[in-house]
């Protein structure tokens, strides 16, 4: 694998401003005028390989001013410009408008319109670049030059391809009865139009990939619906369709939970080998359009309220993908689940099926929660069982592979591989009080929680299916997990967790969120709970828009980093969901309501993360330069924070579901019609600053309990 998995820096920025338009494994990133331009992030992506570098559009050789951007949908997006003023005028009359779809390649429709009295004479040319960098090459800084990509002009197209890599585009033209000149140094297609007065010139342009040798269409044509665009958008409407609708008196809320919902789709991801099972997720753009093991375990668990489905597939697809040998280059162990999985043009001998990674101490318990709890949500029981050999060499491997000194940790196995192995991988995000940087194996504290989570989960299971051996073996691993965990990570002369343990079994005592994350998965003793609940909403942690990552004083803190003092949606919405969990209701509710204020002034979508300045300081939210934009954590943060604040805790198998809003004064009513529970659908009504809910269609028998679910236990199985 050349170059490797670490990566000690930071992703290429992509531009203040830039657009970002996904649509399942492919996406584009342009500036705000819709150009791609060359020596940057940007460019248009499919299959982890960066089709073009460059797509810039000129008139009369000069380039289109930004007017205006106008989304749509996450694939789609109108780009409005205009073109440097006419000889003699001292303003512009030449409108442009660049209407653009991503899927698997590109489509764009460009129109100029003559806003003035007389013809315009144009020439227009487009500027067209391809490196065929693999996606690791641009976001790790380590582009160079692909000696062998030729370009090759064929009627009305260029084609670009690199015969090592098997890869490359072909990019078309029509434009009525204009003449396209494709010329192959400088790569441009290049066309002489006239633009009748208060008329319209249009070209239709498009970008399709070629992938190990074969050329297929970008699934968004001009005029016509291909089989594999009808596919997709059959897909897209039977998703729609069955997604639970929510109705809100709450304006700012019903406009992130559309925004998210819209994020959370276009990031799906279709097995093309499996083309009946429910699609997984991706992580996010620009860097992490693949399936991962952590972040779409996560983005699944948090979204059950609206796909339920979603968990299945990823389920699904993480297993076929598990583990089954030793290799100290991937990290792949028996029944480990994996990092990430990639597809672009690397020369380390992988096979067509993508390079997978295992570099992740998480995604295996994980992988087991979600499992529990998608049973919890009502997954039939042959489903869970078919998944659950899968879950069990999950456990295996926790316990034979990953477990040192009593807890899971990690270290990599080559210095091709990620330093840190948890949430926060970046190579300084887990550090001492004073700033010097933890040294592996480093067992962390919020991985022992998902361990204690899935033990719990796995526990279950076996009750429910009368293996009394089981459920006593893991019910005790759980209990003496648990007490390990709270007598060593605690720290009582600070009243807080150690992020972790280091290599010398020292805890790892700077104050961050990673505790706020035990909280969700029910591993903190409850005299500790409100240490850590004070410590979380204390000025040193909390924004005002949600959780830093690393309190103020400590001393490796920067509100400006990565993972050492930003805020990142997810981590802050765990940590509220642990909060309710515990019974700190105002304290969740805070956390819940920043987080929708942050993502109500970043335009309904919450990024992957954002700076940790304080509130107080500055009235919004500071972006974070390189911060991924739609990220698929971050995307289902709002539904999570909805979930919560309900306080909707299911149990199917047992015939029991919590119900017990607790919504913040001013939040409004909330009316949710269809969400998925129990193999049915189920419709909510919650009046502002009423407890009760209205609940109608819930089985016969499952048992509402209008009140919230007793507090995490004292003990496992409680």
């Amino acid at each position: 694998m050349t170059g490797g998995w670490t990566f000690e820096g930071q992703p290429s920025p992509i531009g203040t401003g830039a657009m970002t338009l996904v649509a399942g494994g492919s996406f584009c990133v342009s500036s705000r005028n819709g150009d791609i331009l060359p020596g940057s992030a940007q460019g248009i992506y499919y299959a982890d390989t960066r089709l073009l570098s460059q797509w810039e559009l000129r008139v009369d050789d000069g380039p289109i001013e930004e007017l205006q951007v106008v989304p749509g949908e996450p694939h789609h997006a109108t780009f409005l410009g205009r073109a440097a003023p006419r000889p003699g005028q001292a303003e512009s009359t030449l409108l442009v408008t660049r209407d653009r779809y991503v899927g698997g390649g590109l489509s764009e429709d460009l129109v100029i319109r003559n806003m003035s009295h007389e013809p315009a004479g144009l020439v227009v040319t487009l500027l067209v670049g391809s490196d065929v960098c693999d996606l690791f090459e641009v976001k790790t800084h380590r582009l160079h030059w692909v000696a062998d990509v030729t370009t090759v002009t064929e009627e009305r197209s260029l084609r670009m391809f690199s015969v090592s890599r098997a890869r490359g585009a072909r990019v078309t033209a029509e434009a009525g009865d204009t003449p396209v000149l494709a010329v192959p140094a400088p790569r441009m297609l290049l066309f002489r139009a006239v633009v009748p007065p208060r008329g319209e010139w249009r070209a239709a342009l498009k970008v399709n990939p070629i992938i190990d040798g074969v050329e297929t269409e970008a699934w968004y044509c001009d005029k016509r619906l291909t089989p594999a665009l009808a596919e997709r958008a059959g897909r897209l409407f039977e998703w729609d369709k069955r997604l639970p609708k929510v109705t809100t008196s709450n304006a700012a809320l019903d406009a992130i939970l559309r925004q998210s919902h819209q994020d959370i789709g276009a990031l799906r991801l279709f097995d093309p080998a499996n083309p009946d099972l429910p699609p997984s997720v991706a992580a996010g753009a620009p860097w992490f359009m693949t399936l991962f093991g952590r972040d779409s375990l996560l983005t699944s668990l948090l979204v059950l309220p609206l796909d339920p489905d979603m968990a299945y597939g990823t389920l699904c697809r993480l297993a076929d993908l598990q583990g089954t040998k030793t290799d100290p280059m991937t990290e792949e162990e028996p029944g480990k689940i994996l990092h990430e999985l990639r597809y672009g043009a690397r020369q380390d001998g992988a096979g067509v099926g993508g390079h997978a990674y295992y570099g992740s101490v998480d995604s295996s318990p994980l992988f087991v929660v979600l499992l529990g709890e998608l049973r919890r949500w009502g997954l039939n029981p042959e489903a869970a069982w078919r998944l659950l050999p899968n879950a069990d060499a999950a456990l295996e491997w926790i316990e034979r592979y990953g477990t040192r000194d009593g807890f899971l940790c990690y270290r990599r196995k080559t210095d091709q591989g990620l330093v840190n192995q948890g949430w926060k991988d970046s190579f300084d995000g887990i550090n001492f009080a004073d700033g010097a940087l933890a040294r592996p194996p480093i067992a962390l504290a919020e991985v022992q929680g998902y361990v204690y989570a899935a033990y719990l989960a796995r526990h279950y299971f076996a009750r429910e299916a009368g293996d009394a051996e089981a459920e006593r073996h893991y019910r005790i691993r759980a209990a003496e997990l648990r007490a390990r965990f709270n007598e060593r990570f605690w720290l009582p002369d600070r009243g807080y967790f150690a992020v972790g343990l280091d290599h010398e079994g020292r805890p790892i005592d700077a104050l961050a969120s990673n505790m706020g994350h035990c909280l969700w998965s029910g591993i903190v003793d409850r005299d500790k709970a409100a240490s850590v609940a004070g410590h979380l909403l204390s000025p040193r942690m909390f924004t005002g828009f949600g959780i830093r990552t690393l309190a103020s004083d400590m001393g490796a803190y920067n509100p400006m980093s990565y993972h050492n003092g930003s805020v990142w949606p997810h981590d802050s919405a765990l940590a509220a969901a642990g909060l309710m969990r515990y019974g700190f209701v105002e304290e969740a509710q805070r956390v819940a309501c920043g987080l929708l204020d942050a993502g109500r002034a970043f335009g309904d979508r919450l990024p992957e993360l954002f700076c940790g300045f304080d509130r107080g300081e500055f009235r919004l939210p500071v972006p974070y330069p390189t911060s991924c934009s739609p990220q698929a954590w971050s995307s289902a943060a709002p539904i999570q924070l909805v979930r919560l604040l309900l306080r909707i805790d299911p149990w199917v198998p047992h015939g029991k579901v919590w119900i017990a809003p607790a919504l913040p004064e001013g939040f409004g009513d909330l009316h949710i019609s269809g969400m998925h529970l129990a193999g049915t659908r189920i419709d909510l009504d919650v009046r502002e600053g009423s407890g009760v809910p209205h609940v109608t269609g819930l089985p016969d028998d499952v048992h509402l309990i209008p009140e919230p679910r007793p507090p995490a236990p004292s003990h496992a199985g409680a």
